[in-house]
């Protein structure tokens, strides 16, 4: 399975309730902007893309809730991260202005999900439930791990941590807004 926002996620089975699925959205995260790196504006990016090598392909990304453009004058790859340059951000300080934001890309420049795919950003903000219909809460953040995500769900009984692993994951309802769970010892 592929683990990250801004590229395809397998599951199983989606739209069950025979409700359209949702619209495809202008833009797809692939990578959370950690802080600056070193002086000139080089800013040390998370990232949440299987495709990291496209960092080099890119122009033009969009950050932030606003997808303001930003265009890539150089990356290189460091420990595991991206450090990206844009040609807007000329010091650390314009850098530090961009801590904490998302980096995405327009949806036209992804690579096409195959048959069976879901965007893992479509999984946040998904209503979960137990296969017995018991309401856990709604995804609020996904937290990537080396093995599988693993989504945050926040509700009356508190904080879960739900695995994206098979033995899981039982449901993906993109009509329906919700993702349905089989818990296994230890999740709550």
């Amino acid at each position: 399975m592929s683990h990250d926002r801004g590229h395809p996620v397998s599951y199983g089975t989606r739209g069950s309730d025979g409700s359209e699925l949702p619209s495809e959205p202008a833009f797809l995260a692939i990578g959370r902007i950690l802080r600056p790196h070193g002086v000139r504006g080089e800013v040390r990016v998370e990232i949440h893309t299987d495709f990291p090598e496209r960092f080099g392909v890119y122009r033009r990304v969009y950050l932030g809730s606003g997808h303001r453009p930003y265009e890539i004058e150089g990356h290189r790859f460091h420990q595991g991260k991206v450090l990206l340059k844009f040609r807007e951000v000329i010091d650390r300080t314009a850098a530090e202005e961009l801590r904490g934001q998302w980096v995405y890309i327009a949806v036209e420049d992804a690579v096409p999900l195959a048959e069976g795919e879901v965007y893992l950003h479509d999984i946040l903000g998904l209503r979960v439930e137990t296969v017995d219909g018991e309401e856990l809460g709604e995804v609020a953040d996904i937290i990537e791990t080396g093995a599988n995500p693993v989504y945050v769900v926040r509700g009356l009984q508190g904080e879960i941590l739900i695995p994206d692993i098979p033995d899981v994951i039982e449901t993906i309802d993109l009509g329906g807004g919700k993702l349905i769970v089989r818990l296994i010892e230890g999740l709550r």
